[in-house]
């Protein structure tokens, strides 16, 4: 089914391979992932994940084979979202959002779709939005959490810049503020103060903006020990550019801090 272009949603066709079954979604983006996206569903599969959540694919328009429907099927996912639209990882969590709110989910999980995180820790992000928690922030630099191969300069830069100025406009500490394993309740996504439908968000703001919304209006926030490994050797699996990327990420960062994505 496509689901034409609306205010704040890009258009995108919609593969349900099962009707909902959970109160709780994981949504996964994904641009030509590869085997990380397959080996990350199958460690799902290993830790029953789909018995806790329905598991959803938020792709950017992949070309590598890596959403192959039967073997997505094979792997217990729900359903695949294909956007056909502008846009990059902010576009992909907004099309994920509006479908997962229609669906009344009471809660949403997302996750990076390149194997770095502990997708085993599903059920802990569920347990703090059963305990009320609007957001539940992953974290691999608490106590329990693994930070595993992390370079050296991102470390730094999360440690010294980003989570101390997400932490000051958030009011609240936060240690891993640029992962992207976090969850949020539909009460905090659907509050009118919130509005995270919004075409501004086409890249990382979105990601910003939820870290600090939820506190700034109240509402309750806490982390959560998650690990997150990078390969020893290699390429990074990261969509962030060494120079554009960080450039435009510390731009998101200040126009966090200055209130830019605040709806009026």
């Amino acid at each position: 089914m496509i689901y034409k272009r609306q205010a704040g949603v890009p258009q995108f066709e919609c593969t349900e391979y099962a009707e909902k079954t959970k109160d709780f979604v994981v949504l996964i983006p994904i641009i030509n992932e590869g085997n990380r996206i397959i080996n990350q569903l199958k460690r799902a599969c290993k830790y029953n994940i789909a018995d806790h959540a329905d598991l959803v694919i938020c792709d950017g328009g992949s070309t590598d084979g890596c959403t192959e429907e039967s073997r997505l099927k094979k792997l217990k996912v729900n359903t695949l979202l294909v956007k056909q639209d502008n846009g990059k990882q902010g576009a992909q969590l907004r099309m994920g959002i509006w479908w997962a709110l229609r669906r009344e989910y009471k809660g949403i999980i997302t996750i990076d779709g390149n194997n770095k995180d502990s997708i085993e820790d599903v059920p802990h992000f569920i347990e703090k939005l059963e305990e009320g928690y609007d957001l539940i922030q992953g974290s691999r630099f608490i106590k329990g959490g693994k930070a595993i191969n992390t370079p050296f300069i991102r470390a730094v830069s999360i440690k010294l810049i980003h989570a101390p100025l997400i932490s000051m406009t958030a009011r609240q500490r936060f240690t891993d503020t640029t992962n992207a394993y976090r969850a949020y309740s539909a009460r905090y996504l659907k509050d009118e103060r919130v509005q995270p439908l919004r075409d501004i968000f086409m890249t990382y703001e979105l990601l910003a903006y939820l870290s600090v919304r939820a506190t700034q209006i109240g509402m309750k926030a806490c982390e959560i020990p998650v690990s997150r490994a990078y390969p020893k050797t290699g390429k990074t699996p990261t969509k962030i550019s060494f120079l554009k990327g960080n450039r435009e990420l510390l731009k998101i960062l200040i126009n966090t801090a200055k209130g830019t994505y605040t709806p009026e």
